[in-house]
């Protein structure tokens, strides 16, 4: 089997194929290593391939299907990492040249537990500088190409984990959203991602945010994403944030009937701007729930307005408190944005600080009251398709030192609240860019999203779609 065929298994099927002997991990492995290494220098996605590590436990899981093996759960399946989250003894760069060559002595919760479920690391993935913006470019990296337009951004802190996904570097890819990260370069790379519950997953070192981080899964479908999520979630005494509760079996359930299902419908939460190309997409990608028996509903939630002013001061304030260390010695070669960023964080005091966050709690209030009434809320994803990755905002957008939040408002205030959230590829825009529709569930039903994105998938498919790039045509990239 050609590789191109082998990067885009779901790992339900390289499962089945590894206990039928008719694949083996190690070949699955080698031929995946060999793809990423010839088509990352065009997209570069990874910072760096970890073949030893790799064909270890490739012949581990081969072990483990041998007759007398007993498989564990994510046994043989290929997952990259992102690299901002502690990797033991890999350097963990998190797109910076002042922590490059920072080496973790002990992995992060999530990645232990995709290590203990029997995956296979293939390597770490790019990021922007610390995760701070919503474009695929670093000062340590360079660009990394979204897989559907080589130039053009494949999004925000978690752009080499969804570039990944998109151009079959195999099925699970790890993530992590603090304001939109997982679900954004799911939208703009054409791939499921999802932002579970905050404290589903552990997070550690538990970020200096206000519960603002979420770890998460992307992938080509929703059922490799709900197997990934049931590893990793569950509580751990190094997150005292962590949920208590354990998973439900996700993979298991996620087939569920959407009929009768209450549904709000907002385009615009009363104050985004939406390119006319992404909008017409999502609002057609919404009659998918009615056509299954949901009631779906046209709504302007009166929270929606605060949101702009709240993000515009919590998004410098965290980085500021993560990284103004940083700050005046590595000033000339961080990303210019960033430090005018953090700069304008520089003016904020510790009064007006726990004003904003007073306003912050009764806005979160506000969202938890909302979907008393709904099951759902369906948006954009993000305001924009793909634009070039050397710019902050679209060229026919307002420009700003640092303000990339102004084309993507519908992500952060599920950060704030800590709602279940996840994109999902609803179609391409006449440049053929990839465009996401937002599902976003009731605190704690992680499943009732992966369930509707389940739905969803199922009466309107997208993982036929594969960008243009190939080991066997490398020149197609366009």
């Amino acid at each position: 089997m050609v590789s191109d065929e082998l990067g885009f298994m779901p790992a339900a099927e390289l499962q089945r194929a590894y206990a039928a002997r008719d694949l083996s991990p190690v070949e699955v492995t080698q031929a995946l290593l060999a793809r990423i290494e010839a088509l990352d220098p065009k997209i570069n996605a990874i910072t760096m391939l970890t073949p030893e590590l790799a064909l270890a436990q490739a012949r581990a899981a081969e072990a483990a299907y041998a007759p007398g093996g007993t498989p564990r759960p994510l046994e043989g399946v290929p997952v990259t990492l992102k690299d901002m989250h502690p990797t033991k003894g890999l350097v963990t760069g998190g797109g910076s040249l002042a922590t490059k060559d920072w080496v973790p002595t002990e992995d992060a919760p999530c990645i232990a537990r995709l290590h203990a479920a029997g995956t296979i690391t293939l390597g770490k993935t790019t990021v922007p500088e610390f995760g701070w913006k919503g474009v695929s470019q670093s000062t340590l990296n360079g660009i990394t190409h979204n897989p559907w337009k080589h130039g053009y951004n494949a999004g925000a802190s978690s752009a080499g984990a969804a570039a990944g996904a998109a151009a079959g570097y195999g099925p699970l890819h790890l993530g992590s959203d603090g304001g939109g990260s997982v679900r954004m370069p799911a939208h703009f790379c054409g791939v499921f991602g999802m932002k579970p519950t905050y404290g589903r997953i552990p997070y550690w070192p538990v970020p200096n945010n206000d519960y603002a981080t979420h770890m998460g899964p992307l992938t080509r479908t929703v059922l490799d994403g709900a197997m990934m999520l049931k590893a990793m979630a569950g509580p751990h005494p190094w997150d005292h944030t962590s949920c208590e509760t354990p998973p439900a079996d996700y993979p298991a359930l996620l087939k569920a009937d959407m009929r009768g299902k209450r549904i709000a419908y907002s385009p615009d939460l009363g104050h985004a701007r939406v390119d006319a190309d992404v909008a017409a997409l999502v609002a057609q990608a919404v009659t998918a729930f009615e056509d299954m028996g949901a009631t779906v509903e046209l709504v302007t939630p009166a929270w929606g307005t605060q949101g702009p002013e709240l993000a515009r001061f919590f998004w410098p304030a965290g980085y500021l408190a993560r990284a103004n260390l940083y700050l005046d010695t590595w000033r000339e070669k961080m990303d210019p944005g960033l430090v005018a960023m953090m700069e304008a964080g520089r003016g904020f005091g510790a009064e007006q600080y726990h004003v904003m966050r007073a306003r912050k709690l009764e806005y979160v209030e506000a969202i938890h009251r909302f979907f008393a009434d709904y099951d759902f809320l369906l948006t954009p994803a993000v305001s924009t398709a793909a634009f070039p990755a050397h710019l902050l905002q679209p060229e026919d957008w307002p420009q700003h030192p640092w303000d990339w939040l102004m084309w993507a408002e519908f992500s952060y205030p599920f950060n704030f609240s800590g709602n279940p959230a996840a994109s999902l590829p609803c179609g391409f825009t006449p440049a053929g860019l990839p465009v996401g529709l937002q599902v976003v569930g009731r605190r704690f039903d992680d499943l009732g999203v992966l369930q509707a994105s389940a739905a969803f998938e199922a009466a309107r498919p997208w993982a036929q779609h594969r960008p243009p790039v190939s080991v066997l045509a490398t020149e197609a990239v366009a």
